[in-house]
């Protein structure tokens, strides 16, 4: 069978790099090491930028890899997988915000 190229590197990505640089941001936070609002940062932007190539790649193929009934499509598809949109918004504005008043 074909790999889709697009998801092979995605998921190389997220295996190689985000995978150890999120657990290095989960042990800074609970040592409360300095560069912890950076990593939490960097991963929730990378995050973030995965979640948009993820719905954009969905948008231009037609949608054609989800449930087009009303409660998979808004249920499963857009709420669960707007989950990965909404935790990492959150933890990166919060990481804004902890770099904003320590540069303060």
């Amino acid at each position: 069978s074909r790999s889709d190229d697009f998801t092979v590197a995605m998921e190389t990505v997220t295996a190689w790099a985000w995978g150890p640089l999120s657990f290095l941001t989960f042990l800074a936070l609970l040592r409360h090491h300095p560069s912890r609002y950076v990593l939490q940062l960097i991963v929730s932007l990378g995050q973030l930028y995965g979640d948009v190539l993820y719905f954009a790649t969905e948008a231009r193929a037609g949608w054609s890899h989800s449930d087009p009934r009303p409660f998979y499509f808004w249920g499963y598809f857009v709420g669960l997988n707007g989950l990965w949109v909404l935790v990492p918004g959150v933890l990166l504005l919060d990481a804004c915000y902890q770099l904003g008043l320590a540069q303060r």
